[in-house]
């Protein structure tokens, strides 16, 4: 039997350990081969203080989801339920599709899957005195939390997973270092780049820089950008089908 046949370009995933999977099938349908550079993972906050903010949060006539981490990590801690009346928020369709899963009937999303989109959604413009839960991580450059105080909400935060640096496998900087093909690298976490980034050596550093980037947001362009990435483009959001459509459109040059 014969070797198969290696793929023709490939694309860069910064996602936490384990969770490269739906990346990875949607790289295939497009001829790509995949990666993984995670420079961390997900860790659960399995304790009493957290399933008591989840459960303060889940009571709230809004509540707000970031990611489908936060989902899967308070579904594990307690049961989801929307009561009568009560608002469910996601930050983008995969975190709705997962309160979806975890049963919860209706869910609102933004057509910009970020954190401004999720502003400007109308059950968030006025809610000053309204008791809102935000089931999240701990992310101290989050800037829906200061909004939605400012705005008057009575927020009740549940951060219910946090994400742990880890060193980025040997491996992976040698598959790296080794490849030969055109690659993209696909963005959906300004902070993973920044812990990537750190964690390179000088030389691939630089050979990691002269990437072509999808970002799944404006503001990850803006990100990609300051941190040295020349050619950068937008995708129509964090989804893998988007992210690899707008991989697609780059051309992929290769790694010089």
């Amino acid at each position: 039997m014969g070797h198969p046949t290696p793929p023709a370009w490939y694309v860069i995933s910064l996602r936490p350990q384990g969770a490269h999977d739906a990346l990875r099938r949607a790289a295939r349908r497009r001829g790509a081969g995949l990666l993984a550079l995670s420079p961390w993972r997900i860790r659960r906050c399995d304790d009493g203080a957290a399933r008591d903010a989840l459960r303060a949060a889940l009571a709230c006539p809004i509540v707000v989801f970031t990611s489908p981490a936060a989902v899967a990590a308070a579904h594990a801690l307690q049961a989801l339920r929307d009561r009568d009346g009560q608002v469910w928020l996601a930050v983008g369709s995969g975190t709705a599709a997962a309160l979806r899963r975890a049963g919860i009937g209706h869910v609102s999303f933004p057509a910009r899957m970020d954190s401004e989109g999720l502003l400007s959604l109308p059950e968030l413009a006025s809610i000053r005195g309204t008791p809102l839960g935000f089931v999240t991580a701990p992310d101290g450059r989050n800037l829906l939390v200061p909004t939605l105080h400012s705005r008057g909400a009575r927020v009740h935060l549940a951060e219910v997973y946090r994400r742990e640096p880890v060193a980025l496998d040997a491996r992976a900087i040698e598959a790296f270092a080794a490849l030969d093909a055109p690659a993209c690298l696909l963005l959906s976490s300004g902070a993973a780049l920044e812990q990537v980034l750190a964690q390179l050596p000088g030389s691939l550093a630089a050979r990691f820089k002269a990437l072509p980037v999808a970002a799944a947001s404006q503001r990850l362009v803006d990100a990609a950008r300051e941190a040295g990435f020349a050619h950068v483009v937008l995708a129509e959001g964090p989804r893998p089908a988007q992210l690899m459509k707008a991989a697609c459109t780059i051309g992929c040059p290769g790694i010089r």
